[in-house]
Parts: C-alpha cells; structure tokens; sequence
C-alpha cells in the first residue's frame, strides 16, 4: 500500500523542488534589499560627513585619508572577515555574507551617481544613517547573513559565548570611531558615536540568539 501511495503522486518531488525555488529567489531579493538599504545608510553617513563603525567605517576612513572609491576598500577590508565566516559559520552563511557585501559596494558605487545632497545636518546624518543601516543589518542576521567585517565576530561571539551581537559590535565601532578623531573634528566624532549607539541598540535589543534559523 505503502508502495503504491508513493506511484500516485510521481510529481510530488518536482513540486517541493519547484516549492523551494521561489523561496531561494526570495530570499536573494531580501539579500538585494537589505544591502540597498545598509548602502542608503552609509550615503547618509558620508553625505554628513560622519563617521561610523565596522569595517563600513574604516572603508570610509581610509577613502577619507587616501582618496581611493570607497566599495574597493570597503571590499579589502571585509576579506579577512569572511575567511572568519567561512572558518566558523560555516559556507552557506560566507557565501550570503559575501553576496550581500558585494551588493554593498554596488550600491555604494551607485548612489553619488543617482543622489546628489546639497546640504544635510551631520547629527541628522549620523542618527537617521546609523538607523537605517541597523536595520538591514538586522534583516541580514535573521537571514542568516551578514555585511561581513565586525557583524561576523559579534555573530560568534553571541553564538560561542552567549554575548550579545549588539553589545559586541558596539565595543569594536566604539574603537573605529576613536580612530574617526585622527581625521575628522571632535563634534563629528560625538555625533558619530551617538549614531553608532543607535545602530547597536536596533540589533541588541531585537536579535537574540536561537529566536531565528535563518
């Protein structure tokens, strides 16, 4: 019986296959929305001259101080990271964080050429920046993604150690913003690590370790 149950439906497996299918192009097109939306955050960010954390702030600090496009170095910087992620987290999340890094520096590469900002306020542009790339970096996690960099380290820690992602990573932008004082002024640097608070609040105080499988 058992046997022929299984003859009835010949197709069954071609339709959890074709099932599955639209569930991977979803999820690319939440990869694509996400990395836009984190790349609409740090043209705030730079617009406003601000200065912010992860390897997103030193690709920024380092295209301050060399001149070089920042997606290139953004790119150099977060190699190392995804080496991380592919030791500890293993391929499918490397090769995620990997795509939404590349879709990153696309996007970054894109906006000066689409968006141009005559003027914006450096606090308006460190908050309202900050909040916007908080939020697709907490859409990436609960994907099972990341912008690679410090999100890769904080991810471990929570998972091997039981610290928060947040708290984690705002330790360690903490430290790149200090270093936002070498080329940036003091009032910058203030409201810069006020934006870099809120980024870390939105994923502190929303992603918790084991509440999604990504």
């Amino acid at each position: 019986m058992r046997r022929w149950a299984r003859s009835t439906h010949p197709g069954r497996h071609d339709q959890q296959r074709d099932r599955r299918s639209p569930l991977r192009r979803r999820g690319c097109r939440r990869r694509r929305d996400r990395a836009f939306l984190a790349a609409a955050g740090l043209f705030l960010l730079q617009a406003g001259g601000a200065v912010t954390g992860g390897t997103a702030g030193l690709g920024l600090l380092l295209a301050r101080g060399t001149g070089w496009p920042f997606a290139v170095l953004y790119v150099a910087v977060t190699l190392p990271f995804v080496a991380l992620a592919i030791a500890r987290k293993g391929w499918r999340f490397a090769v995620r964080s990997g795509i939404a890094v590349a879709l990153l520096a696309a996007f970054s590469l894109a906006h000066p050429h689409l968006l141009t900002v005559a003027r914006i306020d450096p606090l308006y542009a460190a908050l309202a920046g900050n909040l916007v790339v908080g939020m697709g970096l907490l859409v990436l996690f609960r994907h099972g993604a990341s912008l690679g960099g410090f999100n890769v380290v904080a991810l471990v820690c929570q998972e091997r150690l039981g610290w928060r992602a947040g708290w984690v990573q705002l330790a360690l932008d903490g430290a790149v913003i200090l270093l936002g004082a070498l080329v940036a002024p003091l009032s910058t640097v203030a409201v810069s690590a006020a934006g870099a608070v809120v980024l870390n609040l939105v994923i502190a105080l929303n992603h918790r370790p084991g509440r999604y499988l990504g």
